[in-house]
């Protein structure tokens, strides 16, 4: 009689489910994460690098522009949300040049008002070509809400529409406080 050895297959990791609300972004390079959020008129970036095998997600509600007041509440605006991911990427290894982004929110949810979903869909494009990282796709505009699930590591996204009759995205939206900004360093000059 004879032994045969079977090799063990490796153990799955569980899977870690990371919730990224308004105002917030999260860096990992821990293939067991994964990044979800609800957009509504809110834009998320799904960032990664592949050769450094680390990517982020980040969620941000106002475009902020020319003329507005982004520092009373930067976390909340385009610009600062998209600095911080990509800067977290670099800071942990990631290459600018290799980054590659997909985008996804920007639906108008509420018929009647500014189609803020439109401007934050235009300001995410325009900043990914401004910062010369890779656009690789993802969903943008449109009148439903989405729940976004994404694999930084491989990169791999599932979206997945919210039915107009479940709990309206912009009241979840409008409850959901981001957390303090992390004290970056920066300095304030009056």
């Amino acid at each position: 009689m004879s032994l045969v050895s079977r090799e063990q297959e490796p153990l799955a990791l569980p899977e870690r489910r990371v919730h990224v609300v308004q105002g917030e972004h999260y860096v990992t390079d821990d293939a067991s994460v994964m990044l979800t959020t609800i957009l509504g008129s809110c834009v998320a970036a799904c960032i990664r690098d592949p050769l450094a095998g680390l990517g982020g997600m980040n969620h941000f509600l106002l475009p902020g522009g020319e003329g507005e007041d982004v520092t009373t509440d930067s976390v909340r605006y385009g610009a600062y949300a998209m600095e911080l991911l990509v800067n977290g990427l670099l800071r942990q290894g990631a290459r600018r040049e290799r980054l590659q982004a997909k985008l996804f929110g920007g639906a108008r949810v509420i018929s009647g008002l500014t189609d803020i979903g439109d401007q934050n869909a235009r300001f995410a494009e325009r900043y990914l070509k401004q910062e010369g990282i890779s656009f690789a796709g993802g969903s943008l505009g449109g009148e439903r809400a989405r729940r976004i699930q994404f694999w930084p590591i491989s990169g791999r996204v599932r979206q997945m529409a919210l039915a107009k009759d479940e709990a309206s995205v912009f009241e979840i939206e409008r409850r959901t406080k981001p957390s303090a900004p992390v004290d970056s360093g920066a300095l304030e000059l009056f």
